[in-house]
């Protein structure tokens, strides 16, 4: 699916999109900035093709990368990014020596998705703050595309500094789209992402559509909120869009933002 799909299955309410229960995967998103978000320059190992050999390693060694990529979304998306490598290589479908000859290390892995999951986050609260909505359709479908897709899900623990941080100031100026760094790696700084955050939650704020002592910090846990497995899993309208779990708990959050 690809992000102008996305965007379009984003919501302001009532909530489009996939579902936000804990065993969807998000969409495949392309890496940020330098390899070194992954592993390093390529090798026989992780793709390279040896001389004389035909292109199928190459392949393999692609689609297992894809692999591995969609299910630590899913696994670090469903139990956290304390979950074991080993959990993410089940998933994945492959030996969990492979996913170490690509990732060294878990962290170098987690940085590698949140890196994305940021970058991907970060341009759709830009669109969000320099589009056409009004004020509180503007949040709201932020907040609907990023808990649809998972993306918030995934998260880097610093961003919870950022926003309580940024809680803490009183006023938040709305960031002119001349002075908002676009693409590359900036999009994948988490405070970028949480500037543009708190410039949506200040115009919802001025325009009197939130509630009186929303903070940043409040709509991080909103873009952080997820429905467990089980009671996905449980309940019998899953699979009617606009009826999950997700969705509900979604509309709920909202409620709980906006001014009555």
């Amino acid at each position: 699916m690809t992000d102008q799909e996305r965007g379009a299955g984003g919501l302001a309410a009532p909530v489009q999109g996939r579902s936000a229960a804990a065993g969807s995967v998000p969409e495949q998103r392309g890496p940020v900035g330098p390899e070194s978000l992954g592993a390093g320059g390529p090798s026989a190992r992780d793709g390279a093709v040896p001389e004389g050999r035909p292109g199928r390693l190459r392949v393999d060694a692609r689609r297992n990368l894809e692999s591995v990529l969609r299910a630590a979304r899913q696994v670090f998306g469903e139990l956290g990014y304390d979950a074991p490598m080993e959990e993410v290589a089940r998933r994945a479908g492959v030996g969990v020596g492979t996913v170490y000859r690509r990732f060294p290390s878990k962290e170098v892995l987690v940085r590698r998705i949140a890196a994305e999951e940021v970058a991907w986050l970060t341009a759709q609260a830009r669109e969000s703050l320099y589009g056409r909505a009004a004020a509180w359709e503007s949040l709201a479908g932020f907040l609907g595309r990023a808990v649809a897709s998972g993306a918030g899900r995934l998260l880097p623990p610093e961003a919870f500094r950022y926003a309580a941080e940024l809680a803490l100031v009183p006023e938040q100026r709305a960031v002119p789209e001349s002075e908002a760094p676009a693409g590359g790696e900036a999009d994948a700084d988490p405070r970028l992402l949480l500037q543009l955050v708190a410039a949506l939650v200040a115009r919802a704020a001025a325009a009197g559509e939130l509630r009186s002592g929303v903070t940043v910090s409040d709509v991080v846990l909103v873009l952080t909120a997820a429905v467990p497995v089980h009671a996905a899993a449980a309940d019998p309208t899953s699979g009617q869009p606009g009826d999950d779990p997700a969705h509900r708990l979604l509309q709920i959050l909202l409620y709980g933002l906006q001014a009555r």
